[in-house]
């Protein structure tokens, strides 16, 4: 591919009906660097180019909607501490740390505001790990 082709960064676009009050999540629970702010919409930096922006839903290109099929996996070093921070935060919890048999990795999830799912894991295999640091 040629290098005009490239791509240089990732945003995962949510979208809520009041924007205003999911703020705290990313920033206080997640404790997400604020890259951009617009008028409707705030992107955060995950990590390295990763992003994940919050949109206001009467505003955006997507409206909001009561239930959403989008999972937003967050790769950590220390699943579990992670679970207790966002447990200790009052995060609801979906699941409890599991090693499910489909994949090779540590992991469980958890509601987010607008009824996004999100989860917490680690990479068992090291060489995959690797690839995603």
């Amino acid at each position: 591919m040629s290098s005009n082709k490239s791509i240089s960064s990732q945003i995962t676009f949510l979208y809520f009906d009041d924007l205003v009050s999911v703020i705290p999540f990313f920033e206080e629970t997640l404790k997400l660097e604020l890259i951009t702010e617009q008028d409707a919409a705030r992107i955060y930096r995950m990590a390295g180019n990763a992003f994940i922006g919050i949109v206001d839903g009467a505003a955006g290109h997507w409206q909001a909607r009561a239930e959403n099929a989008v999972l937003v996996s967050l790769v950590v070093d220390d699943v579990q501490e992670w679970y207790d921070y966002l447990k200790d935060a009052g995060v609801r919890l979906l699941t409890g740390i599991k090693r499910p048999e489909i994949a090779p990795v540590e992991c469980f999830f958890f509601e987010g505001p607008g009824g996004y799912h999100f989860e917490i894991q680690r990479f068992l295999d090291p060489e995959t790990a690797n690839a995603y640091r």
